[in-house]
């Protein structure tokens, strides 16, 4: 397991490099040009615009601007935003904890319903707790998120005034004004996740029930949930972990329809912004910074193969 896991450690560098040529070259056929932007009234101006492209090493061919950008990287530093003039770095420190935040409530409200609701509808299977589960997880994926969010505003915020209707506070300044701001944009968030997850417990734990060490541990006289609780979901854990890893990477990069719903000033309205106004070392420093947390992520799920089972300490 050392060796294997010293393996995918390996893969971090490589892959980060190749994603870093990517979302530098990509970058490069978007239309426009970040030099008339930041010129703003002066773009007319041929001496401006030079001196702007000179300082943004725009003047330079593109090996030369990418290798001044990796260097700025490698040395802690991902640049300037063109638009607003502070380091990205700042600006990712800024809004990564308010996606992290809820990112986590997230994934916790969907493993906290679709694990449960998955190992129920195969136990139950074919009868009336399955059929809920599968018909409630349906719903849960064909509902767009942002009527969700809509809805929730209108029922909860403004019919009842249980929640504020958006806004955001930093978890340390007042956490439970936090989670109330929150809480909604959460449960919209996962409960999309939370259908996935159920379905994909669901098919797990059938083909985990239908081995024949649970067939044994059945015969030995065990309780039926003992043997789904500690034998039968162990096993059907491993597929579920590697779904929950992409889930939350996909959560971390940013929702941008949902952010945007709940005016939460999180990743996914940075990186939007900054597309719109050619903001390339912004999104350029995301994009990196999504890239390493879906890696350290999948890097994660591999430690937790392990942990459910051990059998795998030898792989």
């Amino acid at each position: 397991m050392s060796g294997s896991l010293g393996a995918r450690i390996g893969q971090i560098i490589p892959t980060l490099l190749l994603v870093s040529v990517l979302v530098f070259g990509l970058q490069q056929l978007m239309p426009g040009d970040p030099a008339l932007i930041m010129a703003g009234e002066e773009r007319g101006d041929p001496q401006v615009l030079a001196q702007i492209r000179a300082e943004l090493w725009l003047d330079r061919s593109l090996p030369e601007q990418y290798v001044h950008w990796m260097d700025g990287v490698l040395h802690g530093n991902l640049g300037y935003s063109w638009r607003i003039r502070q380091p990205v770095s700042q600006l990712i420190a800024q809004k990564l904890p308010v996606t992290l935040q809820l990112a986590v409530m997230a994934f916790a409200i969907a493993v906290l319903i679709g694990v449960p609701a998955g190992i129920v509808a195969a136990v139950y299977r074919n009868r009336f707790w399955d059929y809920l589960a599968n018909a409630i997880g349906l719903a849960g994926l064909s509902t767009p998120t942002f009527w969700l969010g809509i809805m929730l505003i209108l029922l909860v915020s403004v019919q009842l005034q249980w929640l504020p209707p958006s806004g955001y506070v930093p978890l340390f300044e007042d956490w439970r004004q936090s989670l109330a701001t929150t809480i909604m944009p959460a449960f919209v968030l996962g409960n999309a996740i939370a259908a996935i997850l159920m379905r994909h417990t669901r098919s797990a734990m059938l083909t985990a029930l239908d081995q024949d060490y649970v067939r044994t541990a059945r015969a030995k006289g065990l309780r039926e949930w003992t043997v789904v609780l500690r034998h039968a979901l162990r096993n059907a854990l491993i597929p579920v972990v590697t779904l929950g890893a992409l889930e939350l990477g996909t959560l971390l990069s940013g929702a941008v329809l949902t952010e945007q719903v709940f005016s939460i000033p999180g990743f996914g309205k940075m990186i939007v912004d900054a597309v719109f106004n050619r903001d390339y070392p912004v999104v350029q420093g995301v994009v990196l910074v999504t890239a390493f947390l879906y890696v350290l992520l999948n890097l994660i799920a591999d430690v937790l193969y392990v942990v459910i089972n051990p059998r795998l300490r030898g792989a």
